[in-house]
């Protein structure tokens, strides 16, 4: 499929005409898209909503602190037209865009901008429809929807289906799967977009594209290649996969005065080779002891089970017994029910509170991430837990691999971390406050941290997580420039290894003028 410009976009390429002045470009782009004529989706920093518009989706406060840059406007599109519209307008006028669906890149670059041009932002939030087809096993989900919506509105149409995504549940779906959407189902059927059976792109001529019509390299790039690169998803249709009607849940801490470290140490041997129904997760923090003031580290072993307690206490009893899991610790509940409960609502929050699309948690923080091939030695645990002890709120999660994971080829997607990987490291180091001193004081405690943690983790590329964005890899050239291969390498090849030379090759064939760029698109292969 493939919707080529209507006669109203004649219009507007003959009105750009007019606009010629560098000085007026926020000025010529919202003349040229009032040919539009709707109300209220147009926000100049003037305009009464449009602080309350751009923060309306930040998870990371740190992006939005007064000294980050802000979009010059704001535009709030209805529908694929005038998203189209907003293309060709910034394409003739040569304006920068960022596009946002859900506002969670770690890096806010889906909303401000590390680069020297001015930019606008294109907020999709407006554009949130799901439509579920129980007899085509799929569903079809616009961009700016949540996965917590989507996630809900399956289970309003069978207790029985479920979809393949993140755990948080206020990530915004079209460019959560551009990065490959890892959750607590991927052992079992792999990632978001190892479910993906279609999409719905717009390129940088205006044209809404399908999987057919962008072709199949294509569709490979922007399942896994990262959002922003090849053009805007206006919508994904994914695989609905079966769930159980009853599934079990457990939230389990252990301190290190509980054995935690020995517990630890043999979960990465059982976690990537237990059950396929089983995802274990692993949150790492400090925590005072209770009644003392003394601090340790707490390792909570966050689980869905697809199934019942009693074959879930079989399976744990036989596998991994050092973690002493009792029935109680157990909770059958529904699928949706599971979704909030591993996203960490309170259990009095009904699965409703789902389409208001709000975060269970928001912060200011910065966040990295590792892939493990080689068991940690207790010795190294001990090592990790001091330097977290040294600081005031860090965070780590360990994600079990294994599985589906290990069994899907590293060139079937761009996302490359799966046959070998024994589970991936998110590291994040949150803090309360805006000030600048705040911020590079911890900025500094996890980079630091991040390079002790190197001798525990890949190699050769030291591999990382493209949707846990880290701009300390490397960037882009900062004025707009192409950037070569091989800088853009420095991260590149983290995020997809031997895959990163076919996404520049497909993005040099899609997009050539790289009109579609941010700090770390992918670039030209010149």
């Amino acid at each position: 499929m493939t919707l080529f410009l209507p006669s109203i976009f004649l219009l507007i390429l003959s009105s750009l005409a007019h606009f010629s002045s560098s000085n007026q470009i926020q000025h010529n782009f919202h003349e040229c898209l009032s040919i539009i004529q709707t109300p209220n989706t147009f926000f100049t920093p003037q305009s009464p909503n449009y602080t309350i518009i751009l923060n309306s989706t930040t998870e990371n406060l740190r992006c939005i602190t007064p000294s980050n840059p802000k979009p010059e406007l704001i535009f709030t599109p209805l529908n694929e037209s005038h998203i189209q519209t907003a293309i060709i307008c910034a394409n003739k006028l040569k304006i920068q865009l960022r596009f946002r669906s859900g506002g969670h890149d770690y890096e806010g670059i889906s909303y401000t901008s590390a680069m020297d041009p001015p930019f606008l932002l294109i907020d999709l939030s407006k554009m949130r429809a799901i439509n579920v087809d129980l007899d085509d096993n799929s569903v079809w989900v616009e961009a700016g929807a949540t996965v917590g919506e989507l996630y809900y509105r399956v289970a309003e149409k069978s207790k029985t289906h479920g979809v393949v995504g993140g755990l948080c549940t206020s990530l915004g779906v079209g460019g959560h799967f551009t990065g490959g959407a890892y959750g607590s189902m991927m052992r079992k059927y792999g990632l978001g977009v190892d479910n993906a059976l279609d999409a719905k792109i717009i390129n940088a001529r205006g044209e809404i594209l399908d999987r057919k019509s962008i072709g199949e390299d294509v569709f490979w790039a922007i399942r896994g290649g990262g959002g922003g690169s090849y053009g805007v998803i206006v919508s994904w249709k994914l695989k609905l996969v079966p769930v159980p009607s009853i599934v079990t849940v457990f939230n389990v801490p252990r301190t290190l005065e509980q054995g935690a470290t020995k517990i630890l140490y043999k979960w990465q041997y059982v976690a990537p080779q237990i059950d396929d129904d089983l995802f274990m997760r692993v949150l790492i923090q400090n925590m005072n002891l209770p009644n003392t003031t003394k601090r340790t580290i707490s390792t909570s072993y966050n689980a869905l089970f697809l199934g019942g307690v009693d074959r879930l206490l079989e399976i744990m009893n036989r596998s991994f017994p050092e973690l002493g899991l009792d029935k109680t610790d157990c909770f059958e509940m529904s699928w949706i029910e599971s979704v909030m409960f591993i996203a960490g609502f309170p259990k009095t929050v009904p699965a409703s509170f789902l389409l208001t699309a709000k975060p269970a948690f928001i912060s200011q923080f910065k966040a990295k991430s590792d892939f493990v091939k080689t068991p940690i030695r207790e010795t190294g645990m001990e090592g990790i837990w001091k330097r977290l002890l040294q600081e005031e709120r860090p965070l780590m999660v360990w994600n079990p691999y294994g599985g589906m994971m290990g069994r899907i080829p590293e060139s079937a997607t761009p996302f490359p971390h799966r046959n070998g990987v024994l589970f991936k490291i998110q590291y994040v180091n949150s803090w309360i406050g805006d000030s600048k001193d705040a911020m590079k004081k911890h900025y500094k405690w996890i980079r630091k941290f991040y390079k002790y943690m190197g001798q525990y983790v890949s190699k050769d590329p030291r591999e990382a997580y493209v949707n846990y964005r880290d701009l300390d890899l490397g960037m882009n050239e900062k004025n707009g420039d192409n950037t070569s291969v091989v800088k853009a390498s420095s991260w590149g090849r983290r995020y997809f290894k031997d895959n990163f030379m076919r996404l520049v090759k497909v993005k040099t064939e899609f997009d050539p003028d790289n009109f579609f760029r941010h700090e770390q698109s992918i670039p030209l292969g010149f």
